[in-house]
């Protein structure tokens, strides 16, 4: 163990239980000092594990040397305004992956196999037996983001069969799967895909991309109807009235929705309601202590031996 007695890391979260990551923490380094509020121990953090911290809070720490985020995004970092300058770093976690994944190939799968329709006809008694399935060879998933998550869902779905293609803002290769790049290659992507994944980062650039003038751009009609959408990246990446408008106007299918602008989702948003409308609670991949307490230790360690950090942000990008 690199650490010693002197080694403070500041737990800077809302929205969640710090109980468990303290005691996660205790038991993975024992020696290390995890203290919640900063003004404790100001002159010995040295490092900051953040999920929504509050605006300010990692200020006048003239010790800190590297914030570590505890989610799967790090756009919550930068609604902050006063972000010491030190690296930001994503914690990449074989456990937020395989969650991810296993996310996007149940909501694929159920949209595939009309989950929906046949839920509905449950509900109603319903008993149809006329509706042809396509195959998954037919079916185009598209996926928009190609890091981490979105390259390990592409080869997930790729081994299920259907085709798979992917669009990042810089080209990404990936075996198997037809990768599009660049606001070019957007127009390229949408006008094949027949289920659109949405696994981007939030950043400027991306804020309110699944709108009225995406939707315009994808087919009109596949082997599924018209296109269906699934976000499981990020709340500020869509825009609400849009999904509803382009739903009733049959340019969606079917939508499954993971994140909201603003949760938890209000009760009076007609998203609820909507027949087309999958909606689950911010669960696509949630942060497990457990799971990723190891990560952080296992970086912090391989730090203090004069390693390079991983996973860098890149704090322009926002990602």
């Amino acid at each position: 163990m690199t650490g010693n007695a002197d080694d403070t890391i500041l737990l800077a979260v809302t929205g969640w239980d710090p109980d468990v990551w303290q005691t996660e923490f205790a038991k993975a380094a024992p020696v290390r000092k995890l203290v919640l509020d900063a003004d404790t121990a100001k002159d010995k953090i040295r490092y900051a594990l953040v999920w929504k911290q509050r605006p300010g809070s990692l200020m006048d720490l003239p010790n800190l040397e590297v914030i570590f985020s505890l989610g799967a995004g790090v756009d919550h970092i930068f609604h902050d305004h006063q972000i010491p300058d030190v690296p930001i770093v994503r914690i990449v976690s074989p456990d937020l992956t395989m969650r991810m994944s296993e996310y996007v190939v149940w909501q694929v799968l159920d949209h595939h196999r009309l989950g929906l329709r046949y839920r509905q006809q449950q509900t109603q008694k319903v008993w149809h037996e006329d509706r042809r399935q396509p195959a998954a060879h037919e079916v185009t998933v598209g996926i928009l983001g190609l890091g981490v998550l979105g390259r390990d869902a592409a080869q997930k779905l790729r081994n299920l069969g259907f085709r798979v293609s992917g669009w990042s803002r810089r080209l990404q290769t990936i075996e198997g799967v037809t990768s599009h790049f660049g606001k070019d290659g957007l127009k390229d992507f949408l006008k094949d895909v027949d289920i659109v994944v949405c696994l981007l980062p939030l950043t400027p650039e991306t804020k309110g991309i699944l709108s009225m003038s995406m939707f315009a751009q994808m087919k009109a009609e596949g082997p599924l109807g018209a296109p269906v959408l699934i976000n499981a990246g990020r709340g500020g990446l869509q825009n609400e009235p849009d999904i509803l408008a382009a739903l009733d106007r049959g340019m969606l299918s079917a939508v499954t929705l993971d994140v909201f602008k603003t949760e938890p989702l209000p009760k009076g948003s007609p998203l609820w309601a909507h027949p087309q409308v999958v909606i689950t609670p911010h669960a696509a991949a949630s942060s497990s202590p457990q799971a990723l307490v190891p990560e952080v230790i296992a970086q912090l360690e391989s730090y203090e031996r004069g390693e390079p950090l991983k996973n860098i942000v890149d704090k322009t990008a926002q990602y």
